[in-house]
């Protein structure tokens, strides 16, 4: 059978094992510039196959925490470049994911406290992070403004810059977030997407700009240096529709033609149950990975949503070839030496999650 712990391909980039850690939002990049703590913290969990960033704004107008990273600048990419310095240096693989957040920002963070722009008009019932002298603050997100259909293709070549300083940062490749609620979701969606030209109304027209996105960035770097994240039925920043499987069925047939390197699938309510869905089926996630793979995708399928050791061993002995942990890895770094020994794992301080410095970032221990 299949182990956790052997080697694995992702594409073009081979990995070590099939334990990787997943994005994590840490609010710990003032000015959106990488630093070196962050250096440190990624350095420290480089023994996973693969390590993806935190979600990293391809553009000022893509940001909607405070505090995150991005990737348009020549500063950010030589912050960076130091990131991927030290997992290389400490043996590891790293992608970087790029993020257009949409309607789920704020006016505070946008260019010249602008509105935040969506696929429609909807204000997103969430909240946001803004960091109010100095500490962490939930606040609800701004009105967005709908986009011009003739502000679509600047984005989509937003994203292809992004893709393109990634490998100028020296990433291992890229993973585009089209997940959670974000823009990418937003156009896939009924419950955010009103629009009535050629990106909405069909399932057709509501992939394309997925599609637009994702064909942009493999041209850029190649497919094989090229992952994707989608969530089908977490209700995660006000993401709704009724009809999630064809859907998302319809969005990876597109994708696979296009032989990405990976496609990750959030299982589930982001961070939440893992049985929980949208409409009145439950989502069929074998019937997705399917539609993936008739329609010629044959890079590798990662899981991710609550997983421990046991529930990963039987994901890849029943097809997945490798599994994401998020909070695990946070605070544990040597995570899959833990996993293999089947040793206690540290517990995750919540109250450092977002903002700060090194308290609750890269001070937990590894074992002895």
């Amino acid at each position: 059978m299949t182990s956790l712990f052997e080697p694995a391909r992702a594409g073009d980039i081979a990995l070590a094992n099939r334990i990787v850690m997943a994005p994590l939002t840490r609010n710990r990049a003032p000015g959106a510039v990488p630093t070196p703590l962050m250096a440190t913290y990624y350095a420290q969990r480089a023994s996973g196959g693969l390590l993806v960033t935190e979600a990293t704004a391809i553009s000022h107008q893509g940001q909607g925490y405070a505090d995150v990273p991005g990737i348009w600048s020549a500063e950010q990419v030589a912050g960076w470049k130091r990131v991927t310095d030290a997992v290389h240096a400490a043996g590891g693989k790293i992608v970087v994911q790029l993020w257009h957040v949409g309607r789920v920002s704020h006016t505070d963070l946008q260019p010249n406290n602008g509105q935040p722009v969506a696929p429609s008009a909807i204000t997103a019932k969430t909240k946001t992070v803004l960091i109010k002298d100095g500490v962490p603050t939930f606040v609800e997100t701004s009105a967005p403004r709908a986009l011009d259909a003739g502000e679509i293709p600047g984005i989509v070549q937003d994203y292809r810059r992004a893709a393109r300083n990634a490998i100028a940062a020296g990433f291992d490749g890229v993973e585009v977030h089209g997940a959670n609620g974000y823009l990418i979701d937003q156009f896939l969606r009924a419950g955010s997407n009103q629009r009535t030209d050629d990106y909405g109304g069909s399932l057709e027209n509501r992939t394309r700009f997925l599609l637009e996105v994702v064909r942009a960035v493999t041209e850029e770097i190649g497919a094989g240096k090229v992952g994707l994240r989608l969530s089908p039925v977490t209700p995660a920043n006000d993401a709704k529709d009724d009809h999630p499987q064809p859907l998302f069925e319809h969005a990876v047939r597109g994708l696979g033609p296009l032989k990405l390197a990976y496609i990750h699938v959030i299982e589930g309510a982001t961070g939440g149950p893992r049985d929980h869905q949208q409409g009145d089926q439950p989502f069929d996630y074998a019937a997705l990975r399917k539609a993936w793979r008739d329609t010629g995708g044959d890079g590798a399928w990662m899981v991710n949503n609550g997983y421990n050791g046991t529930l990963a061993t039987e994901a890849v002995q029943h097809g997945a070839d490798l599994v994401a942990f998020g909070t695990p890895f946070l605070a544990n770094p040597d995570l899959p030496r833990r996993l293999k020994e089947n040793a206690p794992l540290n517990t995750p301080d919540k109250a450092t999650f977002y903002g700060g410095g090194a308290k609750g970032y890269t001070d937990y221990p590894a074992l002895a």
